[in-house]
Protein backbone atom coordinates (compact mmCIF):
# COMPACT_ATOMS: atom_id res chain seq x y z
CA UNK A 1 0.00 0.00 0.00
CA UNK A 2 3.08 2.26 1.04
CA UNK A 3 4.39 1.95 -2.63
CA UNK A 4 1.94 2.54 -4.49
CA UNK A 5 0.85 5.78 -2.76
CA UNK A 6 4.81 6.38 -3.24
CA UNK A 7 3.93 5.54 -6.66
CA UNK A 8 1.29 7.48 -7.15
CA UNK A 9 3.03 10.88 -5.55
CA UNK A 10 6.18 10.74 -8.05
CA UNK A 11 3.67 10.46 -10.70
CA UNK A 12 1.89 13.37 -9.61
CA UNK A 13 5.02 15.73 -8.85
CA UNK A 14 6.46 14.38 -12.70
CA UNK A 15 2.99 15.67 -14.23
CA UNK A 16 3.17 18.89 -12.30
CA UNK A 17 7.02 19.49 -12.90
CA UNK A 18 6.12 19.11 -17.17
CA UNK A 19 2.90 21.34 -17.03
CA UNK A 20 5.43 24.38 -15.14
CA UNK A 21 7.83 23.98 -17.36
CA UNK A 22 6.49 23.13 -20.65
CA UNK A 23 5.01 27.27 -20.26
CA UNK A 24 8.19 28.71 -20.18
CA UNK A 25 9.45 26.44 -23.17
CA UNK A 26 6.37 28.19 -24.97
CA UNK A 27 7.42 31.79 -24.17
CA UNK A 28 10.65 31.09 -24.86
CA UNK A 29 9.64 30.01 -28.02
CA UNK A 30 7.87 33.34 -29.53
CA UNK A 31 10.49 35.22 -28.00
CA UNK A 32 13.21 33.16 -30.52
CA UNK A 33 10.74 33.56 -33.02
CA UNK A 34 10.34 37.52 -33.07
CA UNK A 35 14.22 37.96 -32.70
CA UNK A 36 14.47 36.59 -36.26
CA UNK A 37 11.36 37.34 -37.92
CA UNK A 38 13.48 39.62 -40.27
CA UNK A 39 15.38 36.91 -41.63
CA UNK A 40 14.05 35.10 -44.95
CA UNK A 41 12.32 32.10 -44.23
CA UNK A 42 13.55 28.41 -44.82
CA UNK A 43 11.02 26.51 -46.18
CA UNK A 44 11.46 24.27 -49.07
CA UNK A 45 7.74 25.18 -50.56
CA UNK A 46 10.32 28.66 -51.71
CA UNK A 47 13.12 26.88 -53.12
CA UNK A 48 13.80 27.49 -56.45
CA UNK A 49 14.92 23.91 -57.14
CA UNK A 50 11.81 22.41 -56.48
CA UNK A 51 9.94 23.42 -59.11
CA UNK A 52 13.03 22.63 -61.35
CA UNK A 53 13.15 18.86 -60.13
CA UNK A 54 9.20 18.10 -60.80
CA UNK A 55 9.98 19.72 -64.27
CA UNK A 56 13.04 17.24 -65.10
CA UNK A 57 11.04 14.08 -63.70
CA UNK A 58 8.07 14.90 -65.82
CA UNK A 59 10.17 15.03 -68.85
CA UNK A 60 12.00 12.34 -68.52
CA UNK A 61 8.96 10.27 -67.47
CA UNK A 62 7.29 11.98 -70.61
CA UNK A 63 10.66 10.74 -72.91
CA UNK A 64 10.33 7.21 -72.29
CA UNK A 65 6.75 6.29 -73.46
CA UNK A 66 6.27 2.51 -75.41
CA UNK A 67 5.12 4.86 -78.25
CA UNK A 68 8.67 6.45 -79.30
CA UNK A 69 10.37 3.68 -77.59
CA UNK A 70 8.68 -0.07 -77.86
CA UNK A 71 11.53 -1.54 -76.60
CA UNK A 72 10.85 -0.52 -72.90
CA UNK A 73 7.85 -2.74 -72.80
CA UNK A 74 10.08 -5.79 -73.11
CA UNK A 75 12.55 -4.45 -70.32
CA UNK A 76 12.91 -6.73 -66.80
CA UNK A 77 9.49 -5.93 -64.39
CA UNK A 78 7.38 -4.77 -66.98
CA UNK A 79 3.65 -4.83 -67.06
CA UNK A 80 3.69 -6.62 -70.66
CA UNK A 81 5.35 -6.39 -73.56
CA UNK A 82 2.77 -4.86 -76.02
CA UNK A 83 2.37 -0.86 -76.31
CA UNK A 84 -1.31 0.16 -76.01
CA UNK A 85 -1.92 3.77 -75.77
CA UNK A 86 1.97 4.82 -74.62
CA UNK A 87 1.42 2.12 -71.94
CA UNK A 88 2.83 -1.28 -71.42
CA UNK A 89 0.20 -4.26 -71.28
CA UNK A 90 0.03 -7.93 -72.09
CA UNK A 91 -2.78 -8.34 -74.82
CA UNK A 92 -3.01 -12.09 -73.74
CA UNK A 93 -4.11 -11.33 -69.96
CA UNK A 94 -5.32 -7.61 -69.82
CA UNK A 95 -8.93 -7.01 -69.69
CA UNK A 96 -8.55 -3.24 -71.39
CA UNK A 97 -6.46 -4.36 -74.18
CA UNK A 98 -7.39 -8.13 -74.94
CA UNK A 99 -5.97 -9.50 -78.14
CA UNK A 100 -5.76 -6.07 -79.58
CA UNK A 101 -5.31 -2.82 -78.22
CA UNK A 102 -8.87 -1.00 -77.09
CA UNK A 103 -10.54 -4.68 -76.86
CA UNK A 104 -12.47 -4.53 -73.60
CA UNK A 105 -13.93 -7.76 -71.83
CA UNK A 106 -17.66 -6.96 -70.91
CA UNK A 107 -18.02 -7.22 -67.01
CA UNK A 108 -17.49 -10.59 -65.41
CA UNK A 109 -15.43 -11.38 -67.88
CA UNK A 110 -11.86 -12.14 -67.74
CA UNK A 111 -8.84 -12.65 -70.79
CA UNK A 112 -7.12 -15.53 -71.48
CA UNK A 113 -4.60 -16.35 -74.05
CA UNK A 114 -5.71 -13.05 -75.86
CA UNK A 115 -10.06 -13.91 -75.86
CA UNK A 116 -12.73 -12.63 -73.48
CA UNK A 117 -13.99 -15.84 -71.38
CA UNK A 118 -16.61 -16.39 -68.93
CA UNK A 119 -14.01 -18.24 -66.28
CA UNK A 120 -18.07 -19.07 -64.74
CA UNK A 121 -19.01 -21.32 -67.39
CA UNK A 122 -15.94 -22.02 -70.11
CA UNK A 123 -14.65 -25.68 -69.54
CA UNK A 124 -11.20 -24.38 -70.86
CA UNK A 125 -10.83 -21.55 -68.38
CA UNK A 126 -13.61 -22.87 -65.30
CA UNK A 127 -12.67 -20.25 -62.46
CA UNK A 128 -9.76 -18.99 -63.96
CA UNK A 129 -7.08 -18.91 -67.30
CA UNK A 130 -5.66 -22.59 -67.80
CA UNK A 131 -7.93 -24.21 -65.79
CA UNK A 132 -9.27 -26.83 -67.79
CA UNK A 133 -12.35 -29.24 -66.62
CA UNK A 134 -12.03 -32.94 -67.26
CA UNK A 135 -13.24 -35.14 -70.06
CA UNK A 136 -17.19 -35.47 -69.17
CA UNK A 137 -17.26 -32.71 -66.74
CA UNK A 138 -19.09 -29.17 -66.88
CA UNK A 139 -18.17 -26.20 -65.29
CA UNK A 140 -20.89 -24.47 -63.28
CA UNK A 141 -19.74 -21.55 -61.52
CA UNK A 142 -16.11 -21.03 -61.68
CA UNK A 143 -16.14 -24.93 -60.28
CA UNK A 144 -15.35 -28.04 -62.50
CA UNK A 145 -18.60 -30.52 -61.49
CA UNK A 146 -20.41 -28.48 -59.31
CA UNK A 147 -23.02 -30.10 -57.25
Amino acid sequence: MKLSKLFLLIVLILISYSTTHGSEVETNNKENDERFDHLPSTDSDNSPLRGLLFNFQSLQKARLTCNMYPRVCRAKGSPGPDCCKKKCVNVETDRNNCGMCGNKCKYSRICCNGRCVNPMFNKKHCGGCGNECSKGSSCAYGMCDYA
